[in-house]
């Protein structure tokens, strides 16, 4: 095999990315040769475009997410292969939804700043469950009286959401296009979550979909959100500024 052609080192990538359990990252790649053989990281890039090409018309796809490359089964096949494992798909109340996507366009955003914006208490077993499943992490404390945390996404709520980074997020329009209707003063049981509908799934780990499925979950949803989106920045656009900068998997 001749290591220096790209088109030699591609069915090795393709290798690689099907026997891993995740992301791998140009860095991480370069590490699984020895150090004479190593590729240089364009000569890795122009082997992963190659394989990236031979994908087209095949039932999965090369995908680069915040941790790195992988390969995964095509989000439209996705109600089908799910069949294959028995369990129930992840499902998730209305209340969390809209409390991770309030964190993931208004980061570094406080439980307060939440609150004032859904007009409801935020249930602490949301907060929780959002950070076991590092969705979201303190990134710091606000100066203000109390010094209340701030939260923001992770890499692994990118790696999940099938997000190279916070720009490839939905326009903030998607949200403003969604009904808005009144919520009563008491928060939404979580005892009555939504299923999610599609998923992206890799061929060894079934939990990858999109954020513009998780906010269509929201938009299906029979009372909406319960949010005044008039006071964010009018660009509409998301920054990377708070993207976590470890590159530790889950």
């Amino acid at each position: 095999m001749n290591l220096s052609a790209p088109q030699d080192l591609a069915p090795l990538l393709e290798a690689f990315l099907l026997a891993t359990g995740g992301p791998l990252s140009i860095e991480r790649l370069a590490e699984l040769f020895e150090e004479v053989e190593r590729p240089s990281p364009a000569l890795l890039r122009q082997a992963l475009a190659i394989l990236d090409e031979s994908c087209q018309g095949r039932g999965f796809e090369l995908r680069e997410v915040a941790s790195g490359y992988r390969l995964q089964v095509r989000e439209r096949f996705s109600p089908w292969v799910g069949r294959l494992w028995e369990e129930r798909p992840q499902r998730y109340s209305r209340a969390l939804l809209e409390t991770l996507a309030l964190i993931a366009y208004r980061q570094p955003i406080t439980r307060g700043e939440i609150e004032e914006i859904r007009g409801v208490a935020v249930n602490s077993q949301i907060v929780k469950t959002l950070q076991e499943r590092e969705w979201i992490r303190v990134v710091g404390h606000r100066d203000v009286p109390g010094r209340p945390a701030m939260f923001a996404t992770t890499r692994h709520f990118l790696d999940y959401f099938n997000l190279k980074n916070l720009d490839e997020l939905p326009p903030l329009a998607v949200l403003r296009e969604m009904d808005i209707e009144p919520l009563s003063n008491e928060e939404a049981p979580d005892s009555e979550p939504i299923q999610t509908n599609a998923e992206s799934i890799t061929p060894v780990e079934k939990e990858q979909t999109s954020f513009r499925t998780l906010l269509a979950e929201l938009d299906d949803m029979e009372q909406g959100l319960k949010t005044d989106f008039s006071d964010l920045r009018q660009e509409d656009e998301p920054t990377n500024e708070f993207e976590p900068q470890d590159t530790e998997q889950p």
